[in-house]
């Protein structure tokens, strides 16, 4: 016990260092397009990816609250390096948590990233807005296993991934339509990446590219979950994968914008006006009332994001209402990081819009969480049917 406190102290020591050399390329890689394959290679030869996997598997044991944690610093120095491993991390943390409680239906997954296999996320379909528990992806049932047909977006990790994690949609039975959860690996046949992920907004370090579903067949020992269509097919796996999922994408646009508000404090001292007779614009009581805003969002932000990883990590049994609180932290956490994020770029003016000032790439990656599953406009429908008692299946919607 004392050797793997040991070696989990050594590993968070290096990570601090090597977080700080991901910052440095960050801007590199999003300027070039390029994928943060140094970044990967470091924190994976770090042992990074294995935060998540139970020790009895070689890796960490790290439960949510602390990888989260860990999610939120690198994050602050590469918000898209922090924002694709959080694919592979929110796979191994979501089976080691099914793992201890006794299933052990997924436990090949947590051997084969002991052992260095990376995992993505394949859930992105366009017109899906509720992806994970609908898909627009057809499986087929078929001997052996299922074929699944369709296009999947941001593929984040796409250069890397050993499996791809996805869903698709078994309608067969009009009555009764299923959604199949399974595991592709990287020498499967029949799908095709397609390079989309060129000059996109932000993020784009992360390489999520789509990926093209022509007929692949999956075998039945990596097909994981078999479920109903909608919120009726909740299960523990796919709340985890809702609640690893969204409290990492939380957590990292809240490190980004920490950084940005390190920014402004950092520069805000240097700016003058020929108009304005002190030493900097910092004693503007118009900016000033400015940066308090944006420092109660960050104080306001971070508590509720560690208390549901905390309870979530602890076990804490809120049954049905778990969804509410990881939609509505992680609404909340992406809203507020934005308009920090958003007010930095008011507050420094011109200056923020160079390149070098380093704000202009961190304004274009701040505002892609807002897009990220659940938006907002799924999370406000989400929170209010649930608070109110109604079915958030009943269709129409």
């Amino acid at each position: 016990m004392e050797t793997q406190k040991n070696k989990k102290e050594e590993l968070l020591i290096k990570l601090e260092g090597i977080f700080e050399n991901c910052g440095k390329r960050a801007a590199h890689y999003d300027a070039n397009n390029l994928f943060f394959q140094e970044d990967f290679d470091e924190l994976k030869e770090a042992g990074y990816l294995l935060i998540a996997v139970p020790e009895e598997f070689g890796g960490f044991g790290m439960k949510l609250d602390e990888c989260t944690a860990l999610t939120r610093k690198l994050a602050y120095h590469a918000a898209p390096t922090a924002v694709a491993l959080n694919m592979h991390i929110y796979w191994t943390g979501l089976v080691a948590d099914l793992w201890r409680g006794g299933d052990s239906s997924i436990q090949w997954l947590l051997e084969e990233a002991g052992k260095g296999k990376v995992f993505a996320a394949g859930h992105g379909e366009s017109g899906n807005d509720s992806p994970g528990i609908y898909s627009t992806c057809k499986a087929e049932k078929v001997e052996g296993g299922y074929k699944f047909t369709g296009h999947k977006m941001f593929g984040s990790l796409t250069p890397v991934w050993d499996y791809l994690g996805f869903h698709g949609q078994d309608n067969s039975d009009p009555d009764n339509p299923m959604v199949i959860h399974a595991f592709m690996p990287r020498d499967t046949e029949n799908y095709e990446i397609k390079k989309t992920w060129d000059d996109v907004l932000g993020m784009r370090a992360t390489r999520s590219d789509d990926t093209i579903l022509n007929g692949v067949f999956v075998p039945d020992e990596l097909i994981v979950r078999k479920l109903p269509t909608g919120f009726k097919g909740m299960d523990g796996f796919v709340l985890g994968i809702f609640c690893w999922a969204l409290m990492g994408f939380a957590n990292v646009y809240h490190g980004l914008a920490q950084h940005v508000l390190d920014l402004v404090l950092e520069k805000l001292p240097k700016k003058k006006s020929i108009s304005f007779d002190r030493p900097s614009m910092a004693y503007n009581g118009v900016i000033q009332h400015d940066v308090g805003e944006m420092v109660m969002e960050m104080e306001s932000i971070a508590p509720q994001l560690d208390t549901v990883a905390r309870e979530w990590s602890e076990g804490k049994d809120y049954g049905p209402a778990w969804g509410v609180k990881i939609v509505a932290a992680k609404c909340r956490s992406v809203e507020g990081s934005w308009r920090v994020v958003d007010k930095a770029m008011d507050i420094m003016g011109g200056y923020g819009l160079l390149h070098k000032a380093g704000f202009e790439r961190l304004f274009r990656d701040a505002r892609l969480g807002k897009i990220h599953p659940a938006n907002g406009y799924l999370s406000r429908e989400f929170l209010a049917k649930a608070m109110m008692g109604i079915d958030a299946d009943e269709q129409p919607r």
